[in-house]
């Protein structure tokens, strides 16, 4: 049992040293870009000859697939109406899947936006099939246009979002055009920071360095355009994953399509506020993965037309979500791992050996000063404030583990579950609030119980290494009972809420 547990502990440390080592990489060629960047300047680049004239301005689409958004749909809705692009050039589709007042809501904006002269039509199915992916394919068949742009009900996209992204389409091997994501309510909470600091990453060192690497790159959902004949081309959007964009993304490259990040372009997006739509929306996100993994991964590693390079960061791009579970398992087998080293006084080489993962911590360290430094704009970089958005976001992450590594193994397992949604709640500053809100979601669960006895869990961690006077895993014990500490406060704390 020592040695399983030992092996356990090890493969769990193994694979997230690797994928940190990967991550560097990606820094490795975000830094590469921006220099080559800082070089060229004074030069502009082709794709940015704008604006945009009707005589070359292709049809544009602009889906916005809803289901119950009564707080957001008339700030969405009067955002795209307003897209600086000719008129006669675009059109707005509402795929409108609600059950409640947003109908009623969207054909008061449908009337007074077409009294304007813009083409907006209200599309409503039969049945909600397939959920987001099913209204996109099936708005797909009636999109009048050969670009197709794409906001989820918590965007408000900027007025030159196609002026920006349309040119890129010149190229004729362009399938599609991705926008970084920025955030409305960054400052609401440090549930809303959290999520900001993990997010920033992404959508600077992530994206822009698989793209500058020559990497797969995905459409993160929403604040994107498709070159209509690319979707089809790939097959079209499926609905048997969860995360349709990231499958989608996968079978376009390897359809061979080229995709392009721009990081200079910001689509702002309200951050969920409450913890059960922050689980829930994380849920999607990584059993999605998941299911994309195993459905697109074997295409991905044994193409002949791919790079060994493409395909590792694909592997661990596919795989990300997979750190949920190596992250729980390596947690949880902490604690023995200190009693089974304390009493035997066995396995020490294996635990010294493990001291080189700190590199892997190291390359996290930097990943994320950078991400931290690049995207912060608006008010000063501090060393401090660096450091406390760090451990949070370490903590916190290590506190959503065990929620996620659940919905990672049931996407391994094929185990299928319904696409919900994230609720929005319309809250951009601190004096905005979402209590009472019909959105808000459900109680207590057996999994949030679970967390708060993973807290103690680790306190008891804490409390063994001092007895034994081994300090070596406190800190870590320390910031995964913060986590799951935090995790089950917030969940009792919004589940209050909800209740009155």
């Amino acid at each position: 049992m020592e040695k399983f547990i030992f092996v356990l502990y090890g493969l769990a440390l193994f694979f997230i040293f690797c994928n940190s080592l990967v991550q560097g990489h990606l820094l490795y060629h975000y830094l590469k870009y921006h220099r080559r960047k800082n070089k060229k300047s004074n030069q502009v680049a082709p794709a940015a000859n704008l604006p945009l004239q009707t005589n070359d301005a292709p049809l544009v689409t602009v889906q916005l697939p809803i289901y119950n958004e009564l707080y957001v749909i008339e700030r969405l809705i009067d955002a795209v109406a307003a897209l600086d692009y000719p008129k006669e050039r675009f059109e707005i589709q509402v795929l409108d899947d609600s059950t409640d007042e947003t109908t009623q809501l969207i054909q008061q904006k449908l009337l007074q936006w077409t009294q304007a002269g813009i083409s907006i039509h209200h599309l409503r199915r039969p049945n909600r099939e397939g959920y987001k992916a099913g209204a996109l394919a099936w708005g797909l068949e009636q999109a009048k246009g050969e670009l197709i742009a794409i906001f989820d009900a918590d965007f408000i996209p900027t007025p030159d979002f196609l002026q920006k992204t349309v040119p890129y389409f010149r190229n004729p091997a362009m399938g599609m055009v991705q926008t970084r994501w920025e955030h409305l309510n960054e400052d609401y909470s440090l549930l809303t920071q959290v999520q900001a600091f993990g997010l920033d990453a992404h959508f600077s060192v992530e994206q822009q360095g698989r793209h500058e690497a020559g990497s797969f790159i995905n459409f993160n959902g929403t604040a994107g355009i498709w070159r209509k004949t690319c979707v089809i081309d790939a097959g079209g959007w499926q609905s048997d994953t969860l995360t349709e964009d990231l499958d989608l993304s996968y079978r376009a490259q390897l359809r061979g399509w080229k995709f392009h990040y721009l990081e200079d372009l910001g689509s702002p997006a309200e951050l969920p506020v409450a913890m059960n739509a922050l689980k829930s929306q994380q849920y999607r996100w990584t059993k999605g993965a998941a299911e994309c993994a195993r459905k697109n991964l074997p295409s991905v590693l044994l193409s002949n037309q791919l790079s060994l390079s493409t395909k590792l960061h694909g592997f661990f791009h596919l795989m990300n979500s997979f750190l949920f579970v190596c992250g729980v398992v390596m947690a949880i087998l902490s604690v023995p791992v200190l009693l089974i080293q304390h009493y035997t006084q066995a396995y020490g080489t294996l635990l010294r050996l493990s001291t080189v993962c700190l590199l892997g911590f190291f390359l996290l360290l930097v990943f994320y000063w950078v991400a931290f430094t690049k995207t912060r704009k608006s008010y000063p970089v501090t060393l401090w404030g660096f450091v406390r958005q760090f451990v949070m976001f370490l903590s916190f992450s290590m506190g959503m583990s065990l929620h996620n590594a659940i919905a990672v193994l049931e996407g391994y397992l094929g185990r299928k579950t319904p696409f919900i949604r994230t609720p929005k709640f319309n809250i951009r500053t601190n004096q905005d609030t979402w209590k009472g809100n019909r959105y808000s979601g459900n109680g207590i669960t057996g999994l949030t119980v679970l967390e708060g006895l993973l807290c103690l869990y680790f306190l008891a961690g804490i409390a063994l290494g001092l007895y034994f006077g081994d300090p070596g895993l406190i800190p870590f014990h320390t910031m995964v009972a913060f986590g799951f500490g935090c995790v089950f406060y917030y969940s009792l704390l919004h589940s209050r809420t909800v209740g009155r």
